[in-house]
């Protein structure tokens, strides 16, 4: 039985992909991606997946990743209103109300713990990935998103506007100086070599 805290990123993203029922999925490589990348992020939220209940983290195992004996660590994530407010937020925008779609809800917002792009933070391959997977199944918020903010900055952004909290320095991004910082090219590497290798095609649409 493997012990996910023994191994390596890269080596725990192997082994889920090779168990993979579907690995051209880009549900399947998103979820892979953020249950391999504790490491990155707090120690409060290294949990594969953050906050969700032990039989939900086996039954994606099982589903998933068929075959693969994972001993997931006694901790599921603790208790954070940022956490929660991210779940709730993704979860009221959710395309579809299938098991899965939960799992990835909070995927997304464990990985949002995390101090790198959330393309990054997931174990894509690049942000094309994450803006396909959010397209198919987080629709209206893509749509939302119509200028392509940078998912966390977006999501929190929702978050104030939601909690009629203002934050923004000036009335539209093009006055602010912060606009490079929220809608910039984002720069960087695949913190998964493997994720290069299972990269989905990014069908926008």
């Amino acid at each position: 039985m493997s012990d996910p805290h023994a191994l390596a990123d890269a080596a725990l993203y192997r082994l889920l992909m090779s168990h993979a029922a579907q690995p051209a999925d880009a549900l399947t490589q998103a979820l892979a991606g953020v249950m391999s990348s504790g490491r990155t992020r707090p120690a409060a939220f290294a949990a594969p997946v953050a906050r969700l209940p032990r039989e939900e983290q086996q039954a994606l195992v099982d589903s998933l990743f068929p075959g693969l004996s994972l001993r997931w660590p006694e901790g599921a994530g603790v208790e954070a209103d940022e956490f929660d407010d991210l779940v709730s937020l993704l979860r009221a925008h959710a395309s579809d109300a299938d098991r899965a779609s939960g799992w990835l809800v909070h995927a997304i917002a464990t990985a949002c713990m995390g101090a790198n792009h959330l393309w990054q933070d997931m174990g894509l391959a690049h942000r094309d990935a994450l803006n396909a997977l959010m397209q198919r199944h987080f629709t209206s918020l893509k749509t939302r998103n119509a200028q392509n903010m940078r998912w966390k900055k977006f999501f929190y952004r929702e978050l104030c506007v939601q909690a009629e909290v203002l934050i923004c320095k000036s009335p539209s991004c093009a006055q602010c100086v912060d606009e490079p910082v929220c809608f910039g090219v984002e720069q960087g590497t695949a913190l998964l070599p493997g994720a290069l290798q299972w990269s989905a095609p990014a069908v926008l649409g």
